[in-house]
């Protein structure tokens, strides 16, 4: 009788364990509707130019996303699936071809009808808080929330040239918190990577910055040279909206970029 309920006490466990990765696996490989599929020809026109292996792929990744993150609404806006699915795709653009199925930290997206007011509380030198407002398209947290402009959503995912991508750069931001610190490094398979990471994209962000002090033009937005985090989300929008350009005029950056995302953009 006891042997008896130690295998059901393990096979109960056994169950518990496995029926997340059980659910898991069915989303992601439900069927994408021709529906979805539509949604996102409308909604992202990126989604068209890419190869057909690589929309299956997104597909995949995009059913895993939908299962695993919680939408919200905030000011009275309803989550719709065209909502949820424009989001979700063009983050997901940056899982291409890479070994991880998700954003590890993330566990909900808020989404506002407009921009957003954020306060931020602030600590000076000399202990002294104060607060800062101002109007925002999005956020990203380390403590697992990504909140967005649903009309600046749309807005940078019908316009796939101007290097400005509100998801994009909230969703970089992200996979550059995953290794515990949003520093404008995401996670490096090793030493050597971070070291050639730090060295070519110091040099780069120095370039913008002085860019922008002497008024000379670059493919970069000049948001990226306000710190090193803000660079490397600034240099995700340009990678996947300016690719040939970064390309042209920045080839070592555009190559470390097309190693860390598995994809290259210009071929599109």
């Amino acid at each position: 009788m006891e042997v008896l309920f130690i295998f059901f006490g393990v096979l109960v466990v056994g169950l518990l364990l496995i029926m997340p990765w059980y659910k898991d696996r069915k989303a992601r490989f439900a069927p994408f509707s021709d529906a979805d599929k539509q949604i996102l020809i409308q909604q992202v026109p990126l989604y068209e130019k890419l190869p057909d292996d690589l929309k299956q792929q997104l597909h995949l990744l995009v059913n895993s996303f939908l299962h695993r993150k919680k939408f919200y609404g905030c000011q009275g806006l309803v989550i719709t699936r065209t909502i949820q699915l424009t989001i979700a795709a063009q983050a997901c653009l940056l899982l291409l071809n890479r070994p991880t199925h998700e954003f590890r930290k993330l566990k909900a997206i808020l989404v506002y009808p407009e921009a957003f007011i954020a306060t931020h509380r602030q600590v000076d030198a000399n202990g002294l808080v104060s607060f800062s407002s101002k109007e925002l398209a999005g956020e990203s947290w380390g403590n697992g929330r990504v909140i967005l402009s649903w009309d600046d959503v749309t807005k940078g995912a019908q316009h796939i040239n101007d290097g400005k991508n509100v998801v994009l750069h909230e969703f970089a931001h992200q996979l550059d918190s995953e290794d515990g610190a949003t520093n404008g490094a995401p996670e490096l398979p090793s030493a050597g990577a971070y070291r050639a990471w730090a060295n070519l994209m110091s040099a780069e962000f120095a370039q913008l910055q002085q860019a922008q002090i002497h008024h000379l033009y670059s493919v970069m937005d000049y948001y990226g040279a306000s710190e090193p985090a803000e660079f490397f989300a600034v240099v995700t929008e340009t990678f996947f909206e300016k690719p040939s350009e970064l390309k042209q005029r920045h080839s070592e950056l555009y190559a470390l970029l097309c190693q860390y995302y598995k994809v290259s953009p210009d071929e599109w």
